[in-house]
C-alpha cells in the first residue's frame, strides 16, 4: 500500500509539473508570436512591453570567413518597425524550440524574412526571455541571416 501511495503521488506530481512546463511555454511562445504580430502590423506600441529595459538585439555576420556580431539598439529596432507599412513584414517561423528552467527560457526560432511577400533573407533567431512581474520578456535576439538556400514558408 505504500508503494502505490508512494507512486501515485510520483505521478501526480510530475503530471503538475509538465501542466506547468506547457503552459509556461504557451507563454513563452505568446510573447514571441507578438513580436511578429506587431512587426506585421508596423506596430510599436505592440513591441515596447515585450523587451526588457536593458534588452539587446544582435545579428552573427560572416563576411567573407570573418564572423562578427553586430548589435543593434532595441528602441531603433522598435522604432523602424513603426515607421514600415503595416503587411510589409512577415518574418515566418518554421519552428519553435523552448526551454525553460525557473525564470530562464530560450526559444531557436528558425525563419525566412518577407518583405512585401518576396523572401529576403533566412536563417535562425535564438531568443533568451526572463520572466518578470509573471510576464515573459525578451532580453536577447541573437540571430543569423542568409540569402541563399531559404525555403518557401506559406504564410500563417
Amino acid at each position: 500500500m505504500k508503494h502505490l501511495f508512494l507512486l501515485i503521488t510520483l505521478l501526480s506530481g510530475i503530471s503538475a509539473s509538465a501542466q506547468h512546463n506547457s503552459s509556461e511555454e504557451a507563454a513563452v511562445k505568446a510573447t514571441i508570436n507578438k513580436l511578429f504580430a506587431g512587426m506585421q502590423k508596423a506596430d510599436s506600441t505592440l513591441l515596447k512591453p515585450l523587451f526588457t529595459p536593458t534588452a539587446r538585439l544582435q545579428t552573427v555576420v560572416n563576411k567573407d570567413g570573418a564572423v562578427t556580431v553586430r548589435d543593434d539598439a532595441i528602441g531603433a529596432f522598435i522604432n523602424s518597425i513603426g515607421k514600415a507599412k503595416a503587411g510589409t513584414l512577415d518574418e515566418r517561423l518554421s519552428g519553435m524550440e523552448i526551454r525553460i528552467d525557473a525564470d530562464l527560457a530560450t526559444a531557436w526560432t528558425p525563419y525566412v524574412f518577407y518583405v512585401q511577400d518576396k523572401k529576403n533573407h533566412c536563417g535562425v533567431n535564438a531568443f533568451t526571455l526572463v520572466k518578470v512581474n509573471g510576464n515573459w520578456t525578451i532580453q536577447t535576439i541573437i540571430d543569423t541571416r542568409r540569402k541563399d538556400n531559404c525555403p518557401d514558408l506559406p504564410k500563417q
